[in-house]
């Protein structure tokens, strides 16, 4: 009941507060702009408006419709009359099998909800520098490494043509001397 009597006191205070900015009365001003008050003005609005409405037709029928224009503006409204009760109860019923298992889920979760608060998650953004500067030497790292395959795949290229030329120089030299020795010996054995 206290806190009713509060909350009460604390909206006459903002109302006044409205008024006197509204009605221009200043601190220092004493009261000299008159009992002007806000809501008293709204009052004569209010007023106004229903003279106006009683004279004019189109008005009257554009205020009995205010009514209908603000439950059309709800955003809610489509869903309400897009989907009936009796589709969504359709819906939910189609749903039937899997809400037990996103409900065993949701617990699972709740269950885990300790685990999120621990000290080591909440020291996460503590750490994150850290991984930064590890990110950029992993980086660098695989950049080296790279560099390094691509220049062993060079020397290795570079290794099998010397031996590929290598072998065909050996094979030309053993194929000379196979000749030399055949010429060799077949020279003694004309004379």
């Amino acid at each position: 009941m206290a806190a009713g009597a509060a909350e009460l006191l604390r909206l006459q205070w903002r109302l006044e507060e409205l008024e006197r900015c509204v009605g221009g009365c200043g601190d220092g001003d004493d009261g000299a702009c008159g009992p002007r008050k806000v809501a008293e003005e709204l009052v004569k609005v209010q007023v106004a408006l229903n003279n106006i409405a009683g004279k004019r037709e189109r008005i009257k029928i554009l205020f009995k419709k205010i009514e209908d224009v603000i439950k059309y503006l709800d955003p809610q409204y489509i869903d309400r009359m897009a989907v009936p009760d009796a589709m969504k109860l359709q819906f939910i019923l189609a749903e039937e099998q899997v809400i037990p298992s996103q409900a065993a889920l949701l617990e699972q979760v709740k269950n885990l909800q300790p685990i999120l608060d621990s000290a080591s998650i909440q020291a996460v953004p503590d750490h994150a520098a850290k991984l930064q500067r590890l990110s950029q030497i992993h980086i660098q790292q695989q950049e080296q490494r790279h560099d390094l395959t691509d220049s062993v795949k060079t020397l290795l290229e570079d290794y099998n043509k010397m031996t590929l030329l290598l072998s065909k120089q050996f094979v030309q030299w053993n194929e000379i001397l196979t000749r030399l020795e055949t010429a060799k010996e077949a020279k003694p054995a004309a004379e």
